[in-house]
């Protein structure tokens, strides 16, 4: 009942773009903190970026700062990872996460099925 469906990833150029959506549902989107994971081969997950629920706050990874940009619509239940200048260091499965704000006691993590993006000549 609950999906996460990302689209987007593929293969791109270094320097190039790419723009990933996750579209939810069975949940109540407007409530939920809306995040981007990833996991290259042979390392951890890391949090890429986070957009709260108004999308008014966003927090993003050192590594992409300046190059990514996260944002929702709310009406669409959808959110986004606009990637520019992409590295070959970004090459990794991209994962949607959501969970509900703190104040609901729902603090389930919902997970994607992960996209992946390869960045290389």
């Amino acid at each position: 009942q609950v999906q996460l469906v990302e689209s987007g990833g593929g293969l791109v150029q270094p320097g190039g773009s790419l723009r990933l959506s996750c579209a939810a549902s069975g949940l109540s989107f407007s409530s939920l903190v809306m995040s981007w994971y990833r996991q290259a081969p042979g390392k951890e997950r890391e949090s890429v970026a986070t957009i709260f629920t108004n999308g008014a706050s966003t927090n993003y990874a050192d590594s992409v700062k300046g190059r990514f940009t996260i944002s929702r619509d709310n009406a669409k239940n959808t959110v986004y990872l606009q990637m520019n200048s992409l590295k070959p260091e970004d090459t990794a499965v991209y994962y949607c996460k959501a969970k509900y704000a703190e104040w609901y006691a729902n603090q389930r993590d919902y997970w994607g099925q992960g996209t992946q993006v390869t960045v290389a000549s």
